[in-house]
């Protein structure tokens, strides 16, 4: 399944929020460098749908594109 992701980076609390079937926004801490935005958007969606998750598209953009296993 593949699910449209909208980040938020830099931001005061950690949430996802589902926006409709195939989109959701996540809302993180981390600040959007060294790919630490990244995985700590993977860790949160795995353990949000407890699957494994991977990112297929948008590494360097706010939306992103994730296939879940």
């Amino acid at each position: 399944m593949k699910l449209k992701i909208k980040a938020h980076t830099n931001s005061s609390k950690q949430e996802i929020r589902k926006v409709n079937d195939n989109e959701y926004e996540i809302w993180i801490k981390e600040k959007a460098e060294d790919n630490k935005a990244n995985m700590t958007i993977a860790k949160l969606l795995k353990k949000y749908f407890k699957k494994d998750v991977k990112i297929i598209s948008g590494f360097s953009s706010r939306n992103k594109v994730i296939e879940i296993k």
